[in-house]
């Protein structure tokens, strides 16, 4: 992990729900990196590293993730909502001294900062989301093209241990099969990520928790939503997304996400789902500029 973020240190913060893994550079306002499903926080370690000499970055592992701590899910998927899963990372700010911040999500960790931004305004200075639109949203626009492209968000809530089973048959090929594109393959990951990625995903309760990561997003999460529906993100949102993914096909990012903030704006990058590993120096250049 060394390799991936030279001159980061790591850390693990226990915080009221779950200890959550971290590393951590730089000098400056405080940022946070959030990775998204199948992943870890290894995703950030193109942009991570130059954010640094601008930023104290923090990019940490999601509950369930990595190397952070993995409960087994609750009856009501609760301890796996992204109000469960954005405590953690507010409490792991707070614990390194920072008490309002930026936050960059990719995938799950983007619902997470969504989350993050609605439950703790006064935390979150600025977000950036890439590639994704809000989980009500999706749920909400389901057809034929989606469902085909996202079949996993059906297949991963199935009920406690259909999925588990099946991935756990073999992890390592139901996580290269999920994260290689059509157009791209496995090319985008460098050996050193995809190798991190393999052996954290290899953890039985890993497959669980990122089952009950999905569990609760049709379920609790959208109690939440729909709890909210009348309030939209006060803090600026920044929402990047692939040329050649799902969200670009299927949505309409920059429509969609006005109906949730008051402040958006962003613009389509040439590349697929995994921006900061696809698109590392545009992505860059539009952090910046933004944060």
């Amino acid at each position: 992990m060394n390799r991936l973020f030279p001159g980061f240190k790591r850390r693990r913060i226990r915080t009221s729900g779950a200890a959550i893994n971290l590393v951590h550079a730089g000098v400056g306002p405080p940022i946070l990196l959030l990775h998204g499903y199948p992943q870890t926080h290894a995703i950030w370690h193109r942009v991570a590293p130059e954010l640094a000499k601008r930023f104290t970055v923090v990019a940490a592992d999601l509950r369930g993730y990595g190397d952070s701590e993995k409960p087994h899910g609750s009856a009501d998927h609760g301890n796996y909502s992204k109000r469960a899963m954005a405590q953690d990372q507010v409490e792991v700010m707070q614990a390194l001294g920072h008490e309002a911040f930026f936050v960059v999500g990719h995938d799950r960790g983007g619902r997470v900062a969504h989350r993050m931004a609605l439950d703790h305004p006064a935390a979150v200075a600025k977000l950036a989301v890439l590639d994704i639109v809000p989980t009500r949203t999706m749920y909400a626009r389901v057809d034929r093209e989606f469902a085909k492209a996202y079949y996993h968000w059906f297949f991963l809530l199935r009920p406690e241990p259909i999925p588990e089973t099946l991935i756990g048959a073999n992890p390592d090929f139901f996580l290269e099969s999920h994260i290689g594109s059509r157009h791209a393959g496995l090319a985008p990951f460098a050996p050193e990520a995809l190798a991190e990625y393999r052996r954290c995903f290899r953890d039985p309760a890993a497959i669980h928790a990122s089952c009950e990561d999905y569990r609760a997003a049709e379920s609790i999460d959208l109690e939440h939503d729909q709890a909210d529906i009348g309030r939209k993100l006060a803090a600026p949102l920044l929402v990047l997304w692939g040329k050649h993914g799902t969200i670009e096909r299927c949505f309409r990012p920059l429509a969609d996400w006005s109906e949730r903030a008051e402040s958006v704006h962003g613009r389509v990058l040439d590349c697929g789902h995994y921006l900061p590993e696809e698109a590392p120096h545009d992505l860059l250049e539009e952090l910046i500029k933004f944060l």
